[in-house]
């Protein structure tokens, strides 16, 4: 994309198997994230994903600064597939905050991003850059929002779970542009 042309928010929906979650992505602000989240979008790996984890305030008995957030991945079958991780995004840099709703990518470290992607349920500052959640402080890449559907996202939270595992995990059907 050209410097200082503006790109168009991208919707896509996340069928699961408890109800859709529509996003807009923003990938003006977050070109490289949004990129890669639609790389995995149009080839199908998400289909078959599911929703593996849950992250609430009661099941984080080791964590000082604590969150709340649903965690996805692309269909397990899919995994020796996946594309390079990519450039951390950094929400100090696209302005985009871990607001309720907001999407965003997993990391283990700066740079190492590649399709698993969670789901804030209330505001989360602590994963934005400068939070506390991880020790580098550079948080995380957050590339959009739910626009309709946070009541299935809250569903999502509170299904049965072992730690922070679903269990069972919720199936992703498919996940869809809109737009």
């Amino acid at each position: 994309m050209p410097s200082g042309l503006a790109q168009e928010n991208v919707r896509v929906r996340i069928q699961t198997d408890v109800g859709n979650i529509d996003l807009e992505l923003y990938p003006s602000k977050a070109p490289v994230t949004v990129e890669n989240f639609l790389k995995y979008v149009d080839g199908g790996f998400y289909s078959g994903g599911r929703f593996h984890r849950t992250v609430t305030m009661e099941n984080q008995p080791n964590n000082d600064v604590r969150i709340e957030v649903i965690q996805a991945g692309i269909n397990p079958e899919s995994r020796e597939e996946v594309f390079p991780s990519i450039a951390l995004e950094r929400t100090g840099d696209t302005g985009l905050r871990h607001v309720d709703g907001a999407i965003s990518m997993a990391r283990g470290g700066p740079d190492s991003a590649r399709s698993d992607f969670f789901i804030c349920i209330n505001f989360q500052p602590s994963l934005d850059f400068g939070g506390d959640r991880n020790a580098d402080g550079q948080g995380f890449a957050a590339f959009g929002k739910v626009v309709l559907g946070m009541d299935i996202v809250r569903k999502i939270q509170v299904a049965p779970y072992e730690e922070q595992r679903l269990e069972p995990p919720v199936r992703i059907q498919s996940i869809t542009r809109l737009n």
